[in-house]
This record gives structure tokens, sequence and C-alpha cells, in this order.
């Protein structure tokens, strides 16, 4: 194995480790980066066998991040703030999240692991307090889109099974897709850079 390979084996285990962990929302930046740029020995790495263990813990990340954003979605809902047709598109985004949700819940049972469960809205210990009009509610559901939109762009790279890695970049566009129209909606430049990090 060249020193190169092993950087890359390194790397790939430590993000799985880091989003497997929940912190994986922009650990493979610069992965993902070299992969567009076009480092296929970064990808063409033999070393990462078909791990569905490992798939099955990024699988309950994710979903545990999809899980916030519904609780998320249900205080902004609930708020008071958000004026139509913020408010409609608000529950949109937070139907969307539930479809990842069940998805991701139904692949990581059909692959023999146990999902996550949701946990109490009052766990994820949102900023409420900082919530005080519709522009907020705006900002803060769109900090919760970009980085579940990093931790899906983390995802798809480290998944052994291509066909999960597939459906993880199908949300990950669904992801920036809703970040874009927020930041739209409060008058943001809607896609403010080349790449998502």
């Amino acid at each position: 194995m060249t020193p190169a390979s092993l950087v890359t084996r390194s790397r790939l285990l430590a993000s799985r480790r880091g989003l497997i962990k929940g912190a994986g929302t922009a650990t493979l930046s610069a992965l993902a980066v070299g992969l567009l740029a076009g480092c296929e020995s970064m990808a063409a790495d033999k070393t990462m066998a078909a791990d569905p263990a490992g798939d099955v813990g990024v699988l309950n990340a994710a979903l545990g991040l999809e899980y916030q954003a519904i609780a998320a979605y249900q205080v902004g809902a609930e708020s008071g703030l958000l004026q139509q047709p913020v408010l409609a598109l608000a529950v949109q985004f937070q139907s969307d999240h539930k479809q990842h949700a069940q998805l991701l819940s139904a692949t990581i049972a059909k692959l023999g692991g146990s999902p996550v469960m949701a946990k109490p809205a009052s766990d994820y210990h949102f900023p409420t307090d900082q919530l005080k009009d519709q522009a907020d509610v705006l900002r803060f559901a769109a900090g919760l889109e970009k980085g579940a939109a990093s931790a899906y762009l983390g995802a798809v790279p480290i998944l052994a099974d291509k066909d999960l890695a597939k459906a993880a970049a199908s949300i990950l566009g669904d992801e920036t897709m809703h970040w874009a129209v927020l930041r739209h909606a409060l008058g943001e430049n809607p896609v403010p850079a080349s790449f998502i990090s």
C-alpha cells in the first residue's frame, strides 16, 4: 500500500467515525473537492471493502439528523412567527424530512440494524429564545439545512454500498435545495459558493 493510499484510507475511516458520532457535517469537504477535481486514487481505494455495519452507522447518523430537522420545523411552525406562504413551505420541508427518515429507517432495518429513535424536541436544545421573528426562524432552519447537506456530502463517499450512496446523494440534493430556498426567502444569495462544504 502506498503512503498516499494509507493517508486516504485513514481519512476515510476517520471521516466515517466522525459521521457516525454525529459530527460529520464538514469532515469530508476536502475529500469531496478532491473527488470532484478528479483524484480517482481517493475514490478507487480498494481497501475499503463493503461494510454493512458501517453503512448502518452512517445511515443512523443521518436518521438522527432527519429527526432533528423534523423537530426543528415543528418548533418553527408552532412559534407563531411564520406567515403564509413561509409556514406552508416549512411544513413541506418537514414532510420531506419525514420521508427521508422513513426511507432511512426502513433501509437500516433491511440491513439488519436497529434504527435510532427520535428524541423529544427539548433534547435538541434549539435556540428558541433567540427566535424573535420570521427571519430568525428562517436563518435557524437554513443553518440546519446546510449542516444536513454537509453531513450527506460526507456520507456519500464513505457508504460502502453504491445504491445507498446514490440514495444519500439524492437526499443531499434535496437538503441543498431547502437551504437555497431558505436563503432566497431571507433575501440572501441562494447559492453563495460554487461548492458546499
